[in-house]
């Protein structure tokens, strides 16, 4: 079992936990991630980490409350525990210095994307950070991005906060102008990673993206993740989860990710009648 040692909402249904992990924060790196269970017949999920502290033995995940298994974690507390955190997994970023590089977080992805920013601040790059949301509320990580980025830019689709745009716009704006980036990193829903990249591959600018395919056992050995970049079929757990953008076949990846979107769906209106207090309590906090 893996002990809560803080658990806060960021904004409604974004939660953070800080999670007591030695063996993980120890070893853990930009771009990683975990497989966790809530409990013994739980399904397993991939959750990138986004932090980690070696000496307090904890590393921070966050958890949007989408589906049944991120709904049920969120439900959880300090001082509740965790059945399963497997890690790190994945391959760690390619941290080096590019020079200019824009960083793209949206929605729960700012946070994932935030250990890579920071990596590649210490780096000696030049960190451009664009955080992209629906609304105001949903906006998070916005001060710790702030600390290491010049500038920080944050977009709403409802204008709400920042700039009423998406955050392919500023990027537009940022490729046009005379110091254009010589590296993106994007990390954040399907339609938005595909959109950056097709922003960016006119300009030729190196650009990647981290995929949370769909995972089971974490290693390789049950194919689920099976992503198609420049016609290969690659693993996301082992070869990634960060690829070349221009490589991935982003409408093979949407079509696999619905795959169990029905069952998805049964599985979350059955839990939402079983927990309906307990789903008030969270959404009152």
């Amino acid at each position: 079992m893996f002990k809560i040692v803080e658990a806060r909402y960021l904004s409604k249904d974004v939660k953070l936990f800080r999670i007591h992990a030695p063996r993980v924060a120890k070893k853990q790196k930009p771009g990683q991630f975990v497989i966790l269970r809530v409990n013994d017949h739980g399904e397993r999920i991939p959750i990138t980490i986004a932090a980690s502290d070696a000496q307090e033995e904890t590393i921070t995940i966050v958890a949007q409350g989408i589906g049944k298994t991120t709904k049920l974690l969120n439900t959880l507390e300090t001082g509740d525990s965790i059945a399963d955190v497997v890690g790190p997994l994945g391959k760690p970023t390619d941290v080096e210095k590019f020079g200019t590089v824009v960083v793209i977080g949206g929605g729960v992805g700012t946070a994932i994307a935030y250990p890579t920013a920071n990596a590649l601040h210490d780096a000696g790059n030049r960190v451009i950070s664009i955080i992209g949301a629906r609304t105001k509320d949903l906006v998070i990580f916005e001060d710790e991005l702030r600390a290491i980025s010049d500038p920080l830019i944050v977009t709403t689709d409802d204008g709400s906060y920042g700039v009423k745009a998406v955050v392919t716009v500023p990027l537009q704006e940022l490729i046009d102008s005379p110091n254009r980036p010589d590296y993106v990193l994007a990390i954040g829903p399907i339609p938005m990673m595909r959109a950056v990249a097709e922003t960016t591959r006119a300009a030729g600018i190196k650009t990647v993206v981290s995929l949370n395919a769909i995972m089971v056992d974490g290693t390789g050995m049950c194919g689920g993740c099976r992503v198609a970049v420049g016609g290969k079929s690659q693993f996301a757990c082992v070869d990634g989860p960060e690829f070349d953008a221009h490589q991935v076949d982003f409408a093979l990846l949407a079509q696999r990710g619905a795959m169990y979107r029905d069952k998805e769906r049964v599985a979350l209106t059955r839990f939402e009648e079983e927990h309906a207090c307990k789903l008030l309590e969270a959404a009152k906090a």
